[in-house]
């Protein structure tokens, strides 16, 4: 592992927004705070308020936090950036779940790794549910094509999906998309959607999140 030199971004953790938001959210509803970009003391405090599962996109930088974090064993870390194939088999070893895996293949591999490394990540599949070119993820078409095979997978636990949608769109655009997801799951007896962001979290909830993932509404600007 080459030296990782962290720059923390961090501008204004609200302690407060934090637990507003925390008291806001229903019971059924995990809260993924996304913590790329920030720091372990940011972490650690809001830890301390009972704050367990965070969220990062960079292999290299979670794996910093996660070895000066390492005696706080309950943290549950998770996967939410776009996979690498060389970065796989560390994520496996790493990450508790993987909440951006966006192709047959790539799920392939993983299960390959976990099988290897005696691991059992859970999974959300990602998918494209509008016409996005910054965005990465199964069709419904293909998932639904391909799903008979990808339950076959050993060394995998797939629990959901997870859907991020385009900037811009009104609340009722997001809605739209995240019902989509929410039905998508459904046909196919998921549990969970990982979906929602700072900008449309609540949304997310109405439409049936199950995982809602937030980092600047929590830590403040990167």
């Amino acid at each position: 592992m080459g030296e990782f030199i962290y720059t923390n971004f961090f501008i204004n953790l609200d302690i407060s927004n934090y637990l507003k938001i925390k008291d806001k959210i229903p019971k059924k509803v995990n809260l993924l705070a996304v913590s790329k970009g920030f720091n372990c003391e940011d972490i650690k405090t809001i830890y301390h308020l009972g704050q367990k599962c965070f969220g990062e996109s960079k292999f290299q930088e979670a794996y910093v936090k996660q070895s000066t974090l390492k005696h706080f064993r309950d943290i549950e870390w998770h996967f939410i950036g776009r996979l690498q194939t060389n970065k796989i088999r560390k994520i496996v070893k790493n990450f508790q779940y993987i909440h951006s895996v966006d192709s047959f293949e790539k799920l392939e591999k993983i299960s390959n790794a976990s099988l290897e490394e005696n691991k059992n990540p859970s999974i959300m599949l990602q998918v494209k549910l509008s016409n996005d070119p910054t965005k990465a993820g199964f069709n419904s078409k293909i998932l639904l094509e391909k799903w008979d095979l990808m339950k076959k997978f050993r060394n995998v636990n797939i629990k959901g999906l997870m859907t991020i949608n385009p900037k811009g769109l009104s609340s009722q655009e997001n809605k739209v998309l995240f019902r989509k997801c929410r039905r998508l799951a459904d046909l196919i007896d998921l549990q969970d959607c990982s979906m929602g962001m700072s900008g449309d979290w609540e949304e997310a909830i109405g439409s049936g999140a199950t995982w809602i993932r937030l980092g600047s509404i929590i830590f403040g600007e990167r």
